[in-house]
């Protein structure tokens, strides 16, 4: 089932007490909706590692329309995994995590069994490589969230346009807006955009 087209869319006091307190929220992310809601998600301390906001995600869902049953999706730099579980949790038919680093690919496996995700494949790799060898318009769904410090934005976006279904969806998470311009040459429209700190989160459509 190809995605539809016709979604509309204090000061900090000191002491031990506090800082315990934001290491812990720190270390977990939840699911926000679907079969899973609710369910934490740990998040590992490491450099680079910056989970998509819970209020992000969610106003990514609501772009979305809530329920993706039927989709193929690709998390290319799962990390966490928020993004991606959160899509099979919404019923995604399949959902492939791409990681690099093996203690991440660990953790993703553990949670994809405690949850029982039977749709999600967990993936030791790179993400822009498995992009690339994706048969072209096979995926309705790809989010791109690679580390900000990372030149990888370009060619991501530019495999990932590849591979998406016509009126499929890329997300990409970013340090800076891409523009028309910038989306145009590839045949990607920008459908939704919003910034939230110093993360600038894009939906983009291929037209």
């Amino acid at each position: 089932m190809k995605p539809s087209t016709q979604h509309k869319p204090a000061a900090k006091k000191p002491g031990a007490a506090p800082a315990r307190a934001a290491r812990a929220a720190a270390g977990e992310v939840r699911i926000i909706g679907g079969q899973w809601k609710r369910s934490k998600l740990p998040v590992a301390d490491k450099p680079g590692l910056r989970p998509t906001p819970d209020r992000v995600r969610e106003t990514l869902f609501n772009w979305l329309g809530q329920d993706l049953t039927g989709w193929r999706c690709v998390d290319a730099f799962a990390g966490t995994g928020a993004l991606g579980f959160e899509a099979a949790s919404r019923g995604a038919l399949q959902v492939q995590l791409v990681e690099q680093d093996a203690a991440l690919i660990a953790q993703l496996k553990r949670i994809k069994e405690q949850l029982k995700a039977e749709t999600v494949h967990v993936q030791r790799g790179d993400g822009i490589a498995t992009l690339k060898q994706l048969p072209p318009a096979s995926a309705d769904l790809i989010f791109l969230d690679p580390p900000f410090d990372a030149e990888l934005f370009d060619a991501a976006l530019q495999a990932a346009a590849r591979a998406v279904a016509p009126g499929g969806y890329i997300y990409l998470e970013a340090p800076i807006a891409w523009s028309e311009e910038q989306l145009t040459p590839l045949g990607l429209t920008l459908y939704r955009h919003l910034k939230a700190g110093a993360v600038h989160a894009h939906l983009l459509q291929h037209s």
